[in-house]
């Protein structure tokens, strides 16, 4: 009966310093419920908490009022594989910020205040699987690069911004890319999109529903166009490209042009010439019969 008594002082001695431990490591006002787990979402926060325990993995920041995050966070971060800061005040991202995570497997920024995703903004993360950008109402412009090296992104979310166009290199740099969200953005249907549309339509697989909810307004009166109303040919002004017609076109027009040239070229110095001897024999003449 004493062993029994012993063993089991022995055993809540052991919880409750296990409980301590996790009460000691836990953020303040912050819930913990795993070793691996901070849950500070809806704590009215206005920066990122202290005393967050280095092994974290998932970390639940949403629904506060973080404005930035230090471009050293995730140095000390490195087992860091969901990182969830929807609905703050972020307005920007540091470049090269994200990068130094290398286990980094979910991110969502959504509805925050971010302008733009400039190149390098998460630096090279290739283990990155999903990055939510949607409801940022402010965010107008996309780098080229700013996913360059994101070879395991399968879903991307941009829905709900303020784009009005999206090159086409920032998507077609993601191989691994399988699910991507557009709608809700104030898209231009220009020369500029017409390229973004022929991706759209090769990738049709790759939008939740088709085109179908997708708009654009034109560039005149500012009407707004359902994008499965349009064709390839709705932008056939827009074609930059070359066919081989067009380029004999081109080099025998410039061949007549370098031709018609030379024979004029050749008929002035012909007919200057000629001027010059009828007027050297007028002048000849004149002095014979003087």
């Amino acid at each position: 009966m004493l062993s029994c008594v012993c063993w089991l002082q022995t055993f809540l001695a052991l919880l409750a310093s296990v409980l301590l431990t996790l009460g000691q490591n836990c953020p303040f006002n912050c819930l913990c419920p795993d070793p691996h787990t901070v849950d500070c979402s809806g704590k009215g926060l206005t920066r990122l908490p202290d005393s967050i325990p280095l092994d974290v993995r998932r970390l639940l920041l949403s629904d506060n009022w973080i404005q930035r995050i230090p471009a050293d966070f995730l140095v000390l971060y490195s087992d860091l594989v969901y990182l969830d800061l929807r609905n703050n005040s972020l307005s920007h991202i540091e470049p090269g910020t994200l990068s130094t995570s290398s286990r980094l497997v979910f991110l969502d920024l959504g509805s925050n205040n971010l302008t733009e995703i400039p190149k390098g903004t998460f630096g090279e993360s290739r283990s990155l699987i999903k990055l939510r950008l949607g409801n940022n109402p402010h965010l107008s412009m996309v780098n080229e690069d700013a996913f360059l090296g994101l070879t395991s992104l399968r879903e991307l979310e941009l829905e709900r911004n303020a784009l009005s166009g999206l090159e086409v290199g920032a998507l077609s740099q993601l191989p691994s890319l399988r699910l991507v969200r557009l709608e809700g953005n104030p898209w231009v249907c220009n020369c500029n999109f017409a390229s973004l549309f022929a991706w759209l339509m090769e990738n049709l697989h790759k939008l939740p529903n088709g085109v179908d909810g997708l708009e654009c307004s034109l560039p005149m009166d500012g009407q707004r166009v359902p994008l499965n109303q349009l064709s390839q040919d709705s932008f056939r002004e827009c074609q930059g490209t070359l066919t081989l017609t067009d380029l004999l076109i081109i080099i025998f027009s410039g061949i007549s042009v370098s031709v018609v040239a030379i024979i004029a070229s050749f008929f002035l110095a012909s007919t200057v010439h000629c001027f010059q001897r009828w007027s050297k024999g007028n002048k000849t003449e004149e002095e014979e019969s003087e």
